[in-house]
């Protein structure tokens, strides 16, 4: 399923059914799994880790040395899980001895142009439309769909179930089941729609929707409002995201509901 004009490294692991088109080049460090189609003029250089089922369309380069100027040849990888696809022309920076390694979870879909710098973590189903971009350092939760042009500052987080609307610039984190849009960015919302695709219960999103509204609409500050939902409202494995999120946060989180610039 090799085909005789692509260039694989003999040391290279590649599972006995991958299909490899025309002129791809697998480099030597590389381990691709079983039921993966990678396009042609696609690099896949040394450090790759990419799973079963995946795959991976023209022009991309998965694994690339970082673009950072601190790297100086360390042994890292980029690993990317099982049945994620890899459109046309994306790029993906292994990591640095920072985290060692650049992570994108399973069942993502990663558009056309966009680039994974390093050490950035993606979690599960997650998609990313066209021209989305990372720096380095990003975490990105589960179901988190970023629209297209997105770009977000390094070290940021942005948490599960969130959706970021297209052309925003992410500089701040983003917390779990909302939606971000505007300059700057800021709250809009929870991501209801989403929820409900996967299955979140009425009761939860309105636990969701009240949580926010003490945080991002009723204009308290984040100590004050962290505490007040606390008080009022039980524990719960979402409350208790939404908080530990909030207060982990190191570049501090998105702008409320119309609060400006």
């Amino acid at each position: 399923m090799i085909q005789p004009l692509a260039y694989i490294h003999p040391q290279a692991k590649i599972a006995d059914n991958v299909v490899i088109e025309p002129f791809a080049v697998i480099h030597k460090d590389v381990e691709i799994g079983e039921g993966t189609w990678i396009g042609s003029n696609v690099v896949i250089m040394d450090g790759a880790r990419i799973g079963k089922n995946c795959r991976v369309f023209p022009g991309s380069v998965i694994s690339g040395v970082p673009q950072d100027l601190k790297f100086a040849g360390e042994v890292t990888t980029a690993e990317i899980g099982d049945n994620t696809t890899i459109r046309e022309c994306v790029t993906i920076n292994r990591g640095t001895k920072d985290k060692w390694k650049t992570v994108i979870g399973s069942n993502c879909l990663i558009q056309a142009y966009s680039h994974i710098a390093h050490d950035c973590e993606v979690g599960d189903h997650c998609i990313f439309s066209n021209s989305t971009t990372l720096a380095g350092h990003i975490t990105i939760g589960n179901y988190v769909v970023l629209a297209g042009l997105v770009a977000i500052h390094q070290f940021v987080k942005v948490g599960s179930h969130a959706f970021v609307t297209g052309g925003s610039l992410v500089r701040k984190d983003v917390p779990p089941y909302v939606k971000a849009a505007r300059e700057p960015l800021s709250y809009a919302g929870i991501n209801s729609v989403g929820l409900r695709r996967r299955g979140f219960s009425s009761e939860k999103i309105n636990e969701i929707q009240e949580i926010y509204r003490v945080l991002f609409v009723k204009h308290n500050n984040v100590t004050k409002a962290l505490d007040m939902i606390e008080a009022e409202f039980a524990p719960t494995e979402i409350r208790d995201e939404i908080v530990d999120f909030i207060r982990n946060s190191n570049r501090g989180v998105m702008k409320g509901f119309g609060s400006g610039s």
